[in-house]
């Protein structure tokens, strides 16, 4: 899908029509839309060690077979946070969290839950904590409940590798603000409220130093990086 977006009426334009596609797994209005379900596969270090891209392949090749890879897409997302009971997959719209899949599990999961309408509950998870409760959905497990996400609230949610699916979560909204409504000095002062700090061994502040800088250099927008350890953050 291309898109030219140049104002933010454009950008929240291209929003809505992103949200859209996603509705299946945020919660959304999915009326109208052709997907009937999106197979969720874990694709973070832990779960792609586990067996996640072969899962995917095998779901993606079983859904031909069945005939529905029409209506059923399979989206692989970045890591759910649980890397010990991976490969995980979930299956929108409802939600329901299976953990540590094998290929072996795919054609009854397919048949019954895909097509039939009735989740497999013995490959799905169970709280081993407690007494092998069966927990259906990610959100209610121990570890996550009382959990609020707030810099990985999107993993799990979206494709990476999928810009549309960034674009929907609010991608691109903080620089469109930035660049249409802030001036320098507002936007220094945003960041060193923020009290966010790099990860370069001395923890320095991204912008604590900006104001050192000659005005015509403080002008433009720099962004700090980090080392690419994701989940990390000070």
């Amino acid at each position: 899908m291309e898109h030219v977006i140049r104002t933010i009426d454009a950008l929240n334009e291209v929003k809505a029509g992103c949200l859209k596609e996603m509705a299946l797994r945020t919660g959304g209005d999915a009326t109208g839309g052709k997907l009937k379900r999106e197979i969720l596969v874990c694709g973070g270090t832990g779960c792609t060690s586990s067996g996640s891209p072969k899962i995917r392949e095998q779901l993606e090749e079983l859904l031909k077979v069945r005939g529905i890879e029409d209506t059923v897409e399979v989206v692989m997302t970045g890591c759910f946070g649980l890397c010990a009971l991976g490969p995980i997959m979930i299956v929108y719209p409802e939600g329901t969290f299976y953990s540590m899949v094998t290929p072996d599990h795919l054609e009854e999961i397919v048949d019954s839950h895909i097509i039939g309408n009735e989740p497999v509950e013995k490959y799905m998870y169970h709280e081993k904590a407690e007494n092998n409760k069966l927990v259906p959905r990610l959100q209610d497990t121990r570890f996550f409940k009382k959990q609020h996400r707030v810099a990985l609230r999107n993993c799990g949610v979206v494709n990476p590798e999928k810009i549309e699916d960034y674009i929907a979560r609010d991608g691109y909204q903080a620089i469109a603000k930035v660049l249409t409504s802030m001036t320098p000095d507002e936007v220094i002062q945003t960041m060193l409220d923020s009290g966010l700090r790099g990860r370069g061994g001395a923890g320095c502040c991204s912008a604590g130093r900006d104001r050192s800088y000659p005005q015509h250099i403080q002008n433009r927008l720099f962004l700090k990086t980090v080392s690419p350890q994701f989940g990390h953050f000070i």
